[in-house]
């Protein structure tokens, strides 16, 4: 008896023991999620597809916050929230994108384009009147679709930008599948997916030589063939896998190379062999992606900012930083790095977003946004209604910051930061959740064995490399928690409740960290900014500077001179009103001691994108070069070769995040010394 009696003691005491030990937590350092598991919660792919690394959360899931927010209210509150009232192609009055019959004057790409952006921006800020305003063009192609399954415009008339007429051309339905796919994720209206299957069983009839005729259809078709996936994983419907296959085989040739050197077609379709990857499970496939992406960048993007010279078409001998790129394709880019990011799960692809992102975006728009250029790059030191042809290949003011022009940028760029906002978090196929673009807000989601968890995140990264989380579980649960350690952080830092934990974190990896959070815990991560100087060789020797993920450009006083426009819209001109020929003198030993980093407070309005708000500056020694200059034209001359000779005195020069400069100096010359 004494024996059992003891027994039973020391059970009690192991399971007192066990309930008031200390929560055992696992850290780990992965490269990839773990996707042999599905997550049990959010759609992803279903077999035969190959899973994804990261699944995309419902719309609404994440609420940004801190400067992120405030660059969506600028979006809504700008000229992009109100292009109904600017755009001759979202009149509604005999509109081909309302009409029950498709018939009007203008029914090409411009309305999906816009709505694109525009439907996002209200869900992710949560606008009824403009989630309102967005279901008056969703509603009507929806119910207006036809027998046969078409959706969308005839446009027989007038309004369309190529030789194709009728329903020859698929591109614009193509943008409008985005928008319908959106507002299910937002609205969960299963009418889209009724739609959706009626559309492709018609365009499964259409035999190949009559199926993506056409030079938009072809190049883009990469959008269409990720639409159909993304039916598929809703409905499962088998048939929609040969009709994949009937997509990309009749899609241009992007898994053998470049199959156009336009610089949208690039940011836009460079991924389509991944895409299908998911389906060929052909890793040339995958691999095509990378390679398009690195031939496009040897050759047209040794310059800072993360895109690339192709101002309209990528052209030989053409290949410096005063070379530009379409607004159109900065946030394509970004989109097809987000996609990118869920297929193949690697963080490279987050890093190249941030780049576009963080240094070239805002850059593309006045800090209010109520205006926008058609082309920006990384030296322009002047932005004027001027034509800077042949030096740059479009004709026409495609410097002027304009929001009454620049017909196709002006109606798709409101995509950019809606779909960045989207991407902040994402679900694992392991029922967690893991942060990868980092921004001020909170998420709400489902992990673990399905308990709602809401995460709140502080910080003002890019700015700053300090993150912290706080979890707030409707009841404790044990899920892991990725974090990405981007590409140019060498020795990432993470305390869990106050207490560091020793984590050897090599760049573009994941922290994994498994545990049972409760109410209250709290993750900080400081990813440690230095200080990088990147020589481009190609480009005359020049030099950038990189502090985290942000690149730096000479601050250049801004003098804006209306130009046009109407009062409540107006269209401006940049001039330089200071001295922007500067050479860098950096040490040659040690180049990146060259510069004093100089943080400033927070901006009150959360808008550091702006010289007047910036809260992070670098100075550095400079001489000016009297022989660089614009030409006369306008448009900054070649970036002279390094190192320079007869340059002026030294001088102490302010550099600013080259997003925050509309006018900039971003690839420098350095002087002899």
């Amino acid at each position: 008896m004494k024996k059992i009696l003891l027994s039973i003691s020391v059970i009690l005491m192991f399971l007192t023991f066990s309930c008031t030990s200390p929560v055992q937590e696992k850290v780990a350092v992965v490269q990839r999620p773990d996707t042999s598991h599905s997550n049990a919660f959010y759609i992803s792919n279903r077999p035969p597809l190959e899973p994804l690394a990261f699944i995309k959360l419902p719309i609404g899931s994440i609420r940004p916050e801190g400067w992120l927010r405030k660059q969506l209210e600028l979006q809504a509150a700008g000229f992009h929230g109100h292009l109904e009232e600017i755009s001759q192609y979202l009149e509604k009055k005999d509109n081909a994108w309302l009409d029950p019959q498709g018939k009007g004057e203008h029914g090409w790409e411009e309305m999906p384009y816009w709505l694109k952006g525009y439907s996002n921006c209200a869900y992710v800020l949560g606008d009824e009147k403009m989630i309102k305003e967005a279901e008056s063009w969703l509603l009507p192609v929806m119910r207006n679709q036809r027998e046969d399954g078409w959706i969308g415009p005839e446009h027989e008339k007038s309004g369309i930008a190529t030789h194709l007429r009728g329903r020859a051309d698929l591109w614009p339905n193509m943008v409008m599948l985005t928008c319908l796919q959106n507002y299910y994720e937002y609205a969960g209206n299963d009418s889209v997916l009724t739609m959706m299957s009626r559309y492709f069983k018609y365009l499964q009839t259409y035999p190949d030589d009559k199926f993506l005729v056409g030079y938009w259809p072809r190049m883009r078709a990469g959008d269409m063939l990720y639409s159909t996936y993304w039916l598929y994983n809703r409905t499962g419907e088998k048939w929609l896998l040969d009709f994949a296959k009937k997509i990309h085989r009749n899609t241009a040739r992007w898994d053998t190379g470049i199959a156009s050197w336009h610089n949208v077609n690039i940011a836009q379709a460079f991924g389509e062999p991944a895409t299908y990857w998911m389906q060929s499970k052909n890793p040339a496939d995958l691999q095509a992606a990378e390679r398009n992406w690195q031939t496009v960048r040897r050759m047209y993007g040794q310059v800072p900012g993360g895109l690339f010279g192709g101002d309209e078409d990528c052209r030989p001998g053409y290949t410096g930083p005063r070379q530009a790129i379409e607004t159109c394709g900065i946030v394509e880019d970004m989109l097809s790095d987000e996609v990118l990011t869920r297929i193949t799960g690697n963080p490279v692809w987050v890093d190249r977003c941030e780049n576009d992102a963080f240094n070239t975006l805002p850059a593309a728009f006045t800090a209010d946004m109520k205006a926008l250029r058609y082309l920006t790059a990384p030296n322009m030191p002047q932005s004027d209604s001027a034509a800077k042809c042949p030096g740059i290949e479009n004709c026409g003011p495609m410097f002027w910051m304009n929001p009454h022009r620049h017909r196709c940028c002006q109606h798709n760029s409101g995509q950019g930061w809606p779909y960045y906002a989207e991407n902040l978090w994402y679900a694992t196929p392991d029922n967690g959740l893991a942060a990868l673009f980092f921004s001020a807000g909170e998420v709400t989601a489902k992990a673990g064995d399905g308990v709602l968890v809401k995460i709140t995140e502080d910080t003002h990264y890019p700015f700053d490399g300090k993150i912290s989380f706080t979890l707030h579980p409707e009841k404790a649960v044990t899920f892991p928690l990725y974090l990405r350690v981007p590409g140019w952080c060498e020795r990432p830092a993470l305390e869990i409740n106050g207490k560091k934990v020793a984590v050897e974190a090599q760049p573009l990896s994941y922290i994994k960290i498994e545990r049972k959070f409760s109410d209250g815990d709290r993750i900080t991560l400081t990813l440690p900014m230095t200080l990088r100087v990147q020589q481009w060789a190609q480009n005359g020797n020049s030099v950038s500077v990189s502090y985290g993920p942000l690149t730096f450009s000479l601050k250049i006083k801004e003098n804006y001179v209306r130009k046009g426009g109407t009062d409540r819209w107006p269209a401006w001109e940049i001039y330089p009103a200071s001295p922007w020929d500067y050479g860098l003198v950096p040490d040659e030993a040690r180049p990146e001691n060259s510069f004093k980093v100089i943080r400033k407070e927070w901006p009150a309005s959360d808008m550091p994108f702006t010289l007047q708000n910036v809260p992070l500056e670098l100075q550095a020694q400079a001489r000016r070069i009297p022989s660089w200059k614009l030409d006369e034209k306008g448009l900054v001359e070649k970036v002279p070769v390094s190192p320079v000779s007869g340059c002026g005195p030294e001088e102490t020069v302010t550099l600013v995040p080259m997003g925050a400069a509309r006018i900039r100096i971003s690839a420098f010359p350095v002087c002899e010394k």
